[in-house]
């Protein structure tokens, strides 16, 4: 009887605790999911009190803290499997601002105050509301913002050019040695790699700390004598 007493009270402080989250609105649990905040604060709570309260049965909180954790895996797949489910526990996003339009009514909605709007603005670098053009209340309590046509920041497509693709940098020399498989894979050999370093200053690929090969083929040196201490 007691297992279940504890397994039942478990269950039922998770929905108050759920219950509570929903009232107070997405910008208390940010950035977390609702489950994975309530979870996570109970869990840390009820693990404090089992390392502290010693002269207690220390089979009541591990039970409790495993039911708190088989009701996030649960919800975790339940959302997972059914779309609608997720409107329920994570919420849904707000349109705050849309066309020089501020919506009253949806920051009531989602418990945000216009201080609290214009903060989130600054923190996505907006100081000036006529720059944006929609900004969108997340479930998980932040907020998106999508700046209008003539703000948001150029890219090549706008001046019609066509780049070509970047790769990841690949390391030839690290703490003074040759990575002599990232060498051919680069189709590079060392003779090419000793006039990369004799053009660059240096004698040796022990006097380099890292080498890093970009496209076509430029190479990135870092000294030895530069390594931090």
């Amino acid at each position: 009887m007691e297992i279940l007493q504890v397994v039942l009270a478990s269950l039922f402080s998770a929905v108050i605790l759920f219950l509570i989250a929903k009232v107070i609105g997405h910008k208390q649990v940010a950035p977390l999911e609702f489950f994975d905040y309530i979870t996570g604060i109970t869990i840390g709570s009820i693990a404090a009190e089992l390392a502290t309260t010693l002269d207690k049965p220390w089979w009541k909180p591990t039970i409790s803290m495993l039911v708190f954790g088989s009701i996030t895996v649960a919800l975790s797949i339940i959302t997972r499997r059914f779309a609608r489910s997720r409107k329920f526990i994570n919420g849904t996003p707000t349109i705050i601002m849309d066309d020089g339009k501020l919506y009253r009514e949806n920051m009531k909605k989602a418990k945000l105050e216009l201080s609290e709007f214009l903060l989130l603005c600054r923190q996505e670098g907006y100081f000036n509301l006529n720059d944006i053009q929609t900004a969108v209340f997340e479930y998980n309590g932040k907020l998106s913002i999508l700046p209008k046509s003539a703000k948001r920041p150029l890219n090549p497509e706008d001046m019609e050019l066509n780049p070509k693709p970047e790769h990841i940098g690949t390391e030839i020399i690290m703490d003074g040695r040759v990575m002599g498989d990232n060498l051919k894979r680069k189709d590079l050999n060392d003779d090419w790699l000793q006039k990369e370093l004799k053009k660059q200053g240096y004698k040796s690929p022990r006097e380099i700390f890292l080498g890093i090969c970009y496209d076509e083929n430029q190479l990135t040196l870092f000294p030895m004598k530069d390594r931090c201490k």
